[in-house]
């Protein structure tokens, strides 16, 4: 078997396999690559020896950490994991993210268990509830058992706790029998501050950029050739190793990039050409706070060529405009939130070129809403993001009625968006989401706890208030409660999500990507808000109060209601009960 490092900073590297140990040899075609062959088969464990070292370390790119990110890795032999319960029958076609209703999903919370097989165990819930695509959030390695999985240090290799690289293999194998697709949450931004082994290797980060998590990730310095093939390596090992249909970009904002061509724009070819070499429809999804239309700009039109990216404007809108909070970033929307919902249902995004109060400047850049599909969006009413850090890690849930959720996910569900819900969202979980880890080293683990006390002080909060996310109450606290979908008042949502997005999957009004054919009307002091897409009309009223609504046309009649309600009179207007949506029809 060829083993191969690229360790430029080195003298002598060595590959240490099992308990034998052979020299490496610089490979002549390639600066900084070492190479040598070994007899090694799936299983066998090994590492590599930089210039004398006693203790190997494990491959950059290892596919496989059966003990953790500070141990050795382990061969993967990849046509071995192929499952050996694949269906008899061809599974059904896969949906184009245009189509797509996403479930972002976190293995080591969506069952107590915290394991792909735990998790593949309840994907009969997603099919019934209609969703197409589960978006995981990161499963490479990360030190320790539990936590969110962004401080990942191991961009090639699957979290052994999950279960591996056979667990994620059995899953997506799973949830593309159950007719699912699967999307995979992966961070380039950074790497997590235990277990990382990078620096020893070679300039995979640089000085010549800061960011919030310390030196970035090498993209534009000398070096930085090696580093991006790396990173994209990793992308497409994802996609074709394991048949992952989609990745998720985690905060591309925060990539410290200053070359002509782009490691996004470099990264998007490489999966164009994977899809075209394949014959399957992989997509690019990018987590983006620039409000910039660029980002999912076809690269053959100046943009980076991404797919389509979260839409967090829309959230903040929908989240102050059902909550009345005007904390932090929430202020900018929180001064007329409807307006401000409008706004983004028919122009995606509130910052387009407007002040942004919590930045203290100008922020983002109109999209042309008459050529961009809104399939290059992603809506939703919650994510890890918007309740994982918040304090308490309380979802909407926790604060709203039966049917102001009703409306969000109406407005979501039926909105230009590609729709997005958080595990556990459709049935109104009251289970919170909390910020938790399970770092192995005691003074990374109390700068953590304190760290995340000391930001929460400073908006008033108590720290015997705030969870220990060292603490595993913490991750249990986090886990689904499979107990509550069934019961009241649960089940009444659940049905609800279920009915609308069974209403997307059959009326493709309401999923026609034409943003310039969205027409939007509200009313901020009575609360209601109703919009146009095609020949469906939606309507909520998030006040207490009644209200009576102009649709401006008959010939409408109630497709699905939140509360009983009758059909429009001749004179097109609906009498909406409070706290309750409508989505209608010819």
């Amino acid at each position: 078997m060829q083993f191969e490092v690229w360790a430029p900073l080195s003298g002598r590297v060595a590959l240490r396999l099992d308990d034998e140990t052979y020299d490496m040899a610089r490979d002549p075609d390639r600066d900084g690559w070492w190479t040598a062959q070994a007899p090694a088969g799936d299983g066998s464990r090994y590492g590599f020896l930089l210039d004398g070292e006693t203790s190997p370390r494990p491959d950059p790119r290892g596919r496989r950490l059966p003990d953790g990110p500070d141990g050795p890795s382990a061969v993967v032999d990849f046509e071995a994991l192929a499952p050996d319960h694949a269906p008899a029958s061809a599974p059904a076609p896969r949906v184009p993210l245009q189509d797509a209703v996403l479930y972002e999903l976190h293995v080591g919370t969506f069952t107590p268990e915290g394991t792909f097989d735990a998790a593949a165990a309840r994907l009969g819930h997603l099919v019934s509830l209609g969703v197409t695509h589960v978006e995981l959030m990161p499963v490479c390695s990360f030190a320790g058992r539990h936590g969110w999985g962004y401080d990942g240090v191991a961009p090639w290799a699957v979290h052994e706790p999950y279960g591996g690289p056979a667990g994620l293999a059995r899953f997506t194998a799973a949830a593309h029998a159950a007719g699912l697709g699967v999307v995979l949450d992966v961070v380039h931004n950074h790497l997590g501050p235990s277990g990382n082994h990078l620096p020893a290797y070679g300039p995979y980060f640089t000085d010549t950029h800061h960011t919030p998590w310390g030196s970035a990730v090498n993209l534009d310095a000398p070096g930085s050739d090696e580093v991006r093939a790396y990173l994209i390596g990793s992308a497409l090992a994802w996609l074709r190793d394991y048949d992952i249909d989609g990745l998720r970009l985690d905060a591309v904002h925060a990539l410290a990039d200053g070359r002509a061509l782009t490691f996004l724009e470099e990264l998007s070819a490489a999966v164009a050409g994977l899809a075209a070499e394949t014959g399957r429809p992989l997509f690019l999804i990018a987590e983006s706070d620039r409000c910039d239309p660029r980002t999912t700009t076809p690269r053959a039109a100046g943009g980076l060529g991404l797919n389509a990216q979260w839409n967090d404007d829309f959230h903040h809108a929908l989240h102050c405009a059902l909550t009345g909070e005007s904390q932090g970033y929430y202020a900018d929307f929180a001064e007329a939130p409807l307006a401000a919902l409008a706004k983004t249902l028919s122009r995606v995004f509130f910052h387009d070129g407007t002040w942004s109060s919590f930045r203290g400047r100008t922020h983002g850049r109109p999209v042309d809403h008459r050529r961009t599909p809104a399939h290059r969006f992603v809506g939703y009413t919650q994510t890890h993001d918007q309740i994982g850090n918040r304090a308490l890690g309380d979802r909407l849930s926790a604060s709203l009625s039966p049917g102001l959720l009703a409306c969000a996910a109406t407005v979501a569900l039926t909105g230009p968006f590609v729709p997005m819900l958080f595990m556990g969202e459709e049935w109104g979980a009251r289970t919170p989401w909390q910020y938790f880890t399970d770092h192995p080293d005691p003074e990374l683990a109390e700068a953590v706890r304190s760290g995340r006390r000391r930001e929460f002080a400073a908006h008033g909060w108590k720290a015997e208030e705030i969870p220990d996310p060292q603490d595993p109450a913490t991750r249990d606290r986090s886990c689904l409660d499979w107990s509550e979908p069934e019961q009241p008042p649960h089940a009444r949502l659940l049905d609800w999500y279920r009915t609308l997005v069974a209403l997307r999957r059959t009326h493709p009004d309401l999923r026609d990507p034409d943003l310039a054919a969205v027409r939007v009307a509200h009313d901020e002091e009575r609360r209601w808000l109703t919009f146009r897409r095609g020949d469906v009309r939606v309507a909520v009223n998030l006040s207490a109060e009644p209200v009576t609504i102009a649709l401006g046309r008959n010939g409408v009649r109630v497709l699905a209601a939140w509360e009983p309600l009758e059909h429009p009179g001749p004179d097109g207007r609906i009498h909406l009960p409070g706290e309750s949506a409508v989505v209608l029809g010819p």
